[in-house]
């Protein structure tokens, strides 16, 4: 048994300096302050070279975020990124005055970035020129110890103990100039993330976790940027209500002509037409703009001209070709939908019962959500298609080709073997 399963069941910390008493429940404090006042936006060139001068020289690892305007604008570009650094203070950046920020990321780029959801800000700083070569995610870690709510305002309470000002975390970050409030909620956003990744490092510490988390981190530093996704029009919110490839043609023409406009309008999608508005022109194929107007979504206030924009999309799709219309469905790459073992294959099924249900009891006693013990695509593949050998080594083998970490490996191996022989037994 691992240090990590001998410590599962005790509670998680509540403060750095340890848990209150058992019958007092400290009231978080409010903090409402930046420590040294809310800093000058940066957005020229002279101000960026100041602050790239000053993070150089400060010391140990960087909180790093970033605001976005979605739900505003098209894209996930940022339009403020927020540091902190012992030695350098906090620091508050404009992408739009300043689009380049390479020069800060190689100012800090030997050092460990901490950031809360790093996938999340990860390709928008990536676009600006800061990729971290190390991080520390301090999301991931309060999943990996345990921690039911993981949000940075969460976070910030259950650990240290203070209250963090969350209202303006979807307001649209695209406006300028950027009201006082938003610029203190921002600096506030990195003001303890490092004081959180401490704690949080003790904590993973003590429960045999820490090496599970650098492993995590590692990979996520190291992860190239995604590919574009495959037939993102098949995404559209309501798509399942779509059966007909004709009616599959009528959302891909609305979906790419509503993209077209939206990026260049520098807008969100939905702000040019809604998923609902496109799926029913879909479910009802009109036959002229006058009958698209009596649509949910596409009511009076639209204009003659767009919806004759409109109505061109929904005929571009009844002209399609017969053999061009899209397929039901996205090409597999992997097994099929679980719901469907049953049928195809009863016995890969019932690996897959055993299999659930093992990772199941693991996360448990590991006290971490299943998803982050092994992800359930892995479990997929390898109950589909298990080794012919349902060795250890066999099943270490098939869990790393299909990207599991060292430390994953080493805790479900055990168990999926386990699962798979009595499955096939």
């Amino acid at each position: 048994m691992t240090d990590a399963q001998d410590t599962a069941a005790d509670p998680p910390l509540r403060t750095t300096g340890g848990g209150p008493p058992d019958d007092v429940e400290p009231a978080p404090i409010p903090l409402l302050e930046p420590r040294e006042g809310i800093p000058p936006v940066v957005a020229d060139r002279d101000a960026l070279a100041a602050v790239v001068a000053a993070f150089a020289g400060g010391r140990g690892p960087v909180a790093v975020d970033a605001e976005r305007a979605s739900g505003y604008r098209y894209g996930q570009r940022a339009y403020l990124v927020q540091l902190r650094r012992e030695g350098a203070g906090s620091a508050l950046i404009d992408p739009v005055g300043c689009p380049d920020l390479s020069s800060l990321g190689e100012a800090i780029g030997d050092a460990e970035w901490v950031l809360h959801a790093a996938t999340q800000d990860l390709p928008c700083l990536r676009e600006i020129g800061m990729t971290p070569a190390r991080l520390f995610d301090t999301e991931l870690a309060g999943r990996l110890a345990g921690f039911a709510r993981v949000g940075l305002g969460a976070m910030v309470e259950n650990v240290l103990g203070y209250a963090l000002e969350k209202g303006h975390s979807a307001v649209d970050w695209s406006t300028r100039p950027l009201p006082e409030p938003w610029l203190r909620y921002a600096a506030l956003d990195v003001e303890l993330l490092i004081d959180l990744r401490n704690a949080l490092e003790k904590e993973l510490d003590r429960q045999g976790k820490l090496e599970w988390a650098r492993q995590e981190f590692d990979a996520i530093a190291a992860a190239p940027p995604a590919p574009p996704r495959k037939d993102p029009w098949r995404r559209t919110s309501g798509m399942h209500k779509v059966r007909r490839r004709r009616q599959m043609a009528v959302v891909r023409e609305l979906w790419t002509a509503r993209d077209q406009i939206a990026q260049k309008r520098d807008v969100s999608p939905g702000k040019v037409l809604g998923d609902g508005a496109i799926i029913e022109a879909a479910l009802n194929m009109p036959a002229n703009a006058h009958a698209l107007a009596a649509l949910p979504g596409f009511g009076p206030r639209m204009s003659r001209r767009q919806l004759e924009q409109w109505q061109a999309a929904v005929d571009r799709a009844r002209a399609v070709p017969e053999s061009e219309l899209p397929q039901p469905g996205q090409p597999l790459t992997g097994p099929p939908p679980p719901r469907a073992w049953a049928d195809k294959d009863p016995v890969a099924a019932a690996r897959l019962s055993a299999a659930r249900a093992a990772v199941s009891a693991l996360a448990e006693r590991l006290t971490m959500p299943q998803e982050n013990v092994i992800t359930p695509d892995t479990v997929r593949r390898v109950c589909w298609e298990p080794p012919r050998d349902l060795s250890p080594e066999a099943v270490a083998a098939a869990l790393a080709g299909h990207g599991a970490r060292p430390w994953q490996v080493e805790q479900v191996t055990p168990v999926l073997v386990r699962a798979l022989r009595e499955a096939s037994a």
